[in-house]
């Protein structure tokens, strides 16, 4: 495999979107082969600007992503136009593990662009708004040299933050109509924003929100809760757009090349690099802990401790620190 591995990188340094889709399917699915592919990409350079979008359902993240989509692909400033990378993470089903991958139809009219790769990841019942196989996607597609890596999670409520573990930058997109700003305040992914954005700005009660929402960074701004306010440095704007016309996009787009600048120059782009590193390394740690488990002797292991239990040998506690020692011999 570390030949095959070794040709199917180069393919798709040559352009092969076949490739790129081959390698993303070996690193989503993890084991041997994924730790092959992995070790040929070691020494790479991983320069890509990590987005995150996320919010909740109906908010328009997918519409609002194919429109970003339009405008990196553009040029308009003399450069030339920036390669992304798009990972949409869909729902599964609960019962058949398969995902309606709707992420990738609203985005269908990108499909013939060379320089655009999307590609629909099942959350396969991971909670945090992504899927278990996001960080080493991620890697990879950074490591293939793409610009941006666009990260589309699931739409998520108030507690599912694993995006700000994986982006540079995070947006948090919000619609009128969808519960006032104090309330979204409180929510925990209120915390993980570096950009709001109040999308379907043209529906009643926008410019409430967004108001709303400039009042609530402004309290926000050096609380000692730190909500709302990720970094100190840096004064979380809100911005509204219209999706579906391509409003406001120009300006969202300014937001995280602005936002880029800020963690390079504050040292924090570092940071948050070596969250995603230990994020890509617990990922590796669980799925070798879940396979080893899954094994009939790992299964025969939580058999015993079970029983142990059920027969008040062992607490529950007592029962997993059996099945860890068994796990490290």
């Amino acid at each position: 495999m570390s030949d095959a591995a070794a040709e199917r990188i180069a393919a798709a340094d040559g352009g092969s979107v076949r490739a790129v889709a081959r390698l993303l399917t070996i690193v989503e699915n993890g084991g041997p082969d994924a730790a092959l592919v992995a070790r040929a990409l070691t020494g790479r350079p991983r320069n890509a600007h990590i987005i995150g979008i996320t919010g909740a359902p109906g908010a328009g993240k997918s519409t609002l992503t194919g429109a970003l989509l339009r405008h990196l692909r553009t040029s308009d400033d003399g450069r030339p136009a920036r390669t992304v990378a798009v990972l949409a993470v869909d729902p599964s089903s609960p019962l058949t593990g398969g995902a309606l991958l709707g992420d990738r139809v609203r985005m269908a009219d990108h499909a013939t662009d060379k320089g655009v790769f999307i590609r629909s990841l099942s959350s396969r019942g991971n909670l945090g708004g992504l899927s278990a196989g996001t960080p080493a996607a991620v890697d990879l597609m950074s490591a293939l040299g793409y610009d941006v890596v666009i990260i589309e999670t699931v739409g998520v409520g108030q507690s599912e933050v694993d995006v700000m573990n994986q982006a540079d930058t995070v947006a948090v997109v919000l619609a009128p109509g969808m519960g006032d700003a104090v309330q979204a305040a409180k929510a925990g992914i209120m915390e993980i924003a570096d950009i709001l954005v109040v999308n379907k700005a043209d529906h009643e009660g926008a410019r409430t929100t967004a108001r709303e929402l400039r009042s609530v960074v402004a309290l926000g701004r050096g609380s000692a809760t730190g909500a709302v306010q990720r970094e100190p440095g840096w004064e979380i704007p809100v911005l509204s757009t219209i999706a579906e016309r391509g409003t406001g996009v120009p300006e969202l787009a300014d937001a995280f090349a602005r936002h880029r600048s800020y963690l390079r120059s504050s040292g924090e782009l570092v940071d948050r690099q070596m969250c995603r590193a230990g994020a890509a390394v617990r990922s590796v740690v669980m799925e070798r802990l879940r396979g080893a488990l899954a094994e009939p002797a790992g299964r025969t292991e939580l058999e015993r401790a079970a029983n142990s239990v059920i027969h008040g040998d062992l607490d529950a506690h007592r029962a997993a620190d059996a099945v860890l020692d068994w796990l490290r011999r």
